[in-house]
């Protein structure tokens, strides 16, 4: 019948009336339109009655008194809000003098001070000392390089911008070194994951909720991922204490079109009714923080704890079990960070970069560890999360003040550790607990984008250094996520500076007296010998933690990383090529550094879930200021002093080469073909947990979801979008508003529709069934509309439908 209607040239208008009417039954009552009221029969015919704890997941009768997919649970509400910022240790003295100021709340947790409390400040103080004395030794040495050994203006300020740059160095390179004896000798009595052994069954109070925050997503990757999970946790005996919610923030049309079909056929597949629930945002407030306090208002009274899952992450049920079994063991553990491992790309730059992160991520996290204890990081997805303190304390406030640093915070996470363990609250990382997974982005480009974001957000945070009652811990880790970034423009300043002291020094007669009342001549001195004994030692301690990563791995399971000659390859490439890319970053993260202090706006888009590869276009766009500056330097040093461009020259030649490195990094092809000659082989791709296998087989399984035009043409798409909307009680001008929607989508057709005008129709589900009548039924419909509803009855989906 649909497929006599549709192949019409003036359609049988009143014979598809008459079909709508006799699906709708009594249904026709609830509404004029007509094919409204054969929603619910249409999605009976394609998906019979699912069952969700005995209640239709179908509902005819839902909010609003119209037909309803019911896709997440009945709301039980739990009052959730911020405490201001006290931001200025004077006004909080004056405060506490006078009386009235509004206080943190106190600590709630039943081990506040921590148990690990002594042994952390020996550790940081131990830590602290060695950072400290190796750079004031690195700066005197370096003091000695110097032409008038440090007594100079310009040499002073050298000397502070390399003590800074050197101490950010040491603390990374003790930090790797002390990660390499934890995993060499295995003893940290510290180590969280080991308070949790054997499958003791979890409580029955010991509810989790897994939650995925998605926006704009890759939808067929998204949800094979949340499968793959889904099912790996089914085959252990934990599944009944788990609930999984994909809370989307999309507002691209066809995203939502699809997610909420890939929602349906997801619980089809494995029988999630009533345990994998979808909630679509229509207010998107403060990003992934907002989508997170939306679920606790809505569901965080009904479980005890939540594992934040990110749209690229996979983790094996044996993981989100043992996690829930460390929470249970550790009464006073507010957040337990997982240590994802990278995975699943294809390009040559994200397996470069699955390597590195493979090979040396498990010292720099084990060291982490050690140094911080309870005091850890929070990384925002791949952890588990106590419930009622992290609802009590943290929420997030907007910083105070006016600016380009103020208001919405960007990067939460950090904060929100910082929140938990003034609380009382530990945060732990369980640097060696197996089976949580991550995507790396897959080009030099789509990485600096997500940097960017996450430099105005670390420079936001650094604004809540002094906020009131945050452990010690937590303050240096906003000066860490600062320095991330701030470092650059330092290195950048330090090298300028240098090309500065080697035109004075060229251009410029020699100063031998320098000081008021100087009796004597300072002669400029050069010492070539100490310079390259200096560098030495810096490329030490920005290489040795490599070596010793590879070296551990020699003696443990190096036959997965393709061997012991080609992991020691795989090193030696990689070492390179980090030494190319250093320079390409530290003028982009420069750039941002400077964005984020004069305003310049930000676009806070989902990174690609895809082997994105960069275009040779888009590379000199971003790339050729970038290549320019590096060869007009190169030749301005060589003309001053041709001996010091061999110095400079991987510097310069970086940033000569940035087009192309950019480009070719970005090759699928060139990846491919490492894999095959097992270069940057990791443990994941040479034997795949299956997890991924599941994600990938589910992802290239996955048929083209449906998408807007779909969801107006196809009778069952149409069907789903409209029982998604919810039937609003009407209002004066509604019909008049609707109609007149209707009739500009209907004229316009589906290519320049607005994507606010696709919005507004998907959320009116009388609209959305009004414009799908007549689409099929009136003959003056957009050209648009007819070909894709011929297009439809060619490819057989609509012929299927009903």
């Amino acid at each position: 019948m649909l497929a006599q209607v549709g192949g019409r040239e003036d359609g049988d208008a009143q014979a598809l009336l008459r079909l709508h009417r006799a699906l709708a039954g009594d249904a026709s009552q609830v509404s004029d339109e007509p094919a409204y009221g054969s929603v619910f029969k249409r999605l009976e015919l394609a998906y019979g009655a699912p069952q969700a704890d005995t209640a239709p997941v179908i509902a005819e009768h839902g909010r609003g008194g119209g037909v309803q997919i019911v896709s997440a649970p009945t709301v039980a509400r739990t009052p959730i809000g911020p405490h201001p910022w006290s931001l200025n240790p004077l006004s909080r003295w004056l405060g506490g003098l006078f009386g009235g100021r509004a206080r943190a709340p106190a600590p709630d947790s039943p081990d506040p001070r921590g148990r690990w409390r002594h042994a952390g400040r020996v550790r940081r103080m131990m830590l602290l000392v060695l950072t400290l004395a190796q750079t004031a030794l690195a700066t005197h040495f370096m003091s000695t390089v110097l032409p008038y050994q440090g007594r100079d203006p310009l040499e002073i300020v050298a000397l502070i911008l390399f003590a800074i740059l050197f101490c950010w160095v040491s603390a990374g390179f003790w930090t790797a070194i002390m990660g390499f004896f934890v995993l060499l000798f295995g003893r940290d009595r510290y180590v969280i994951s080991r308070t949790a052994v054997g499958q003791e069954p979890l409580a029955e109070g010991a509810r989790t909720a897994v939650v995925m925050p998605i926006c704009n997503e890759n939808v067929p990757r998204v949800f094979a991922g949340l499968r793959a999970t889904y099912e790996s946790l089914a085959k252990t005996d934990d599944l009944a204490a788990f609930d999984f919610f994909v809370l989307s923030d999309s507002n691209d049309p066809d995203v939502c079109v699809a997610e909420t079909d890939a929602w349906l056929s997801l619980c089809r597949a494995v029988d999630g009714f009533g345990r994998i629930f979808y909630r679509r945002r229509q207010r998107r407030v403060k990003r992934k923080s907002g989508n997170i306090d939306d679920f606790c208002r809505r569901w965080g009274g009904n479980y005890r704890y939540m594992i934040v899952l990110d749209a690229d992450s996979i983790m094996s049920g044996e993981c989100l079990g043992k996690l829930a079994r460390m929470m249970e063991a550790n009464p006073g553990a507010g957040i337990i960070q997982t240590a994802p491992l990278a995975a699943g790309r294809e390009t040559f730059y994200a397996r470069l970069q699955q390597f590195a992160s493979r090979v040396y991520g498990p010292l720099f996290t084990a060291g982490l560890h050690y140094w911080q204890l309870g005091e850890s990081h929070y990384w925002g997805h791949n952890a588990i999360i106590r419930l009622a303190p992290f609802m009590k304390h943290c929420a997030l406030a907007p910083l105070p003040g006016s600016g380009v640093l103020t208001g919405e915070i960007l990067s939460h996470d950090f904060v929100e550790a910082a929140l938990m363990r003034r609380a009382g609250w530990g945060v732990w990382i369980a640097y060696d607990l197996q089976g949580s997974y991550e995507e790396m982005p897959p080009n030099l480009l789509d990485e600096l984008k997500r940097d960017r974001r996450w430099c105005q957000g670390n420079l936001m945070n650094f604004r809540l250094f002094l906020a009131e009652r945050i452990h010690g811990v937590h303050r240096a880790v906003f000066v860490t996520g600062v320095m991330a970034y701030l470092s650059s423009p330092l290195w950048f300043l330090f090298l300028l500076l240098s090309t500065v002291m080697l035109a004075k020094h060229t251009l410029v007669a020699p100063q031998y007296f320098v000081a008021p009342r100087q009796l004597f001549p300072l002669w400029p001195q050069w010492h070539p010998e100490r310079a390259i004994a200096l560098f030495s030692a810096t490329a030490t301690l920005l290489f040795l933690p490599k070596i010793l990563s590879v070296i551990l791995l020699w003696f443990k399971d190096a036959t997965r990383f393709g061997g012991v000659f080609i992991l020691t390859l795989g090193l030696a490439i990689e070492m390179l090529l980090s030494a190319l890319l250093a320079p390409i970053r530290m003028l982009f993260h420069t750039q941002f550094v400077v964005a984020a202090f004069t305003g310049w706006s930000i676009q806070w888009k989902s990174p690609p879930r895809e082997d994105a590869e960069t275009t040779w276009g888009e590379a000199l766009r971003r790339h050729g200021w970038h290549s320019l500056l590096g060869i007009v330097w190169a030749a301005g040093v060589y003309w001053l002093n041709p001996a010091y461009l061999l110095w400079l020259l991987p510097i310069v030649g970086a940033l000569a080469l940035s087009v192309p490195l950019s480009v070719f990094s970005s090759r699928v092809s060139l990846g491919q073909r490492l894999r095959r000659m097992r270069l940057f082989l990791i443990p994941e791709e040479s034997w795949p947990p299956k997890e991924l296998r599941w994600a990938q087989k589910y992802a290239e399984m996955a048929p083209a979801g449906p998408d807007f035009v779909k969801a107006v043409v196809d009778p069952v798409a149409n069907a789903v979008a409209c029982a998604s909307a919810r039937l609003r009680p009407a209002r004066c001008n509604d019909s008049t508003r609707r109609a007149q929607w209707v009739r500009e989508a209907l004229a316009n057709g589906p290519e320049v529709l607005p994507d606010k005008q696709k919005s507004q129709l998907l959320s009116d589900p009388l609209a959305l069934s009004a414009l799908h009548l007549a689409v099929w039924t009136q003959a003056d419909a957009h050209p648009g509309w007819r070909a894709a509803l011929s297009g439809g009855l060619q490819q057989g989906y609509l012929r299927s439908s009903l």
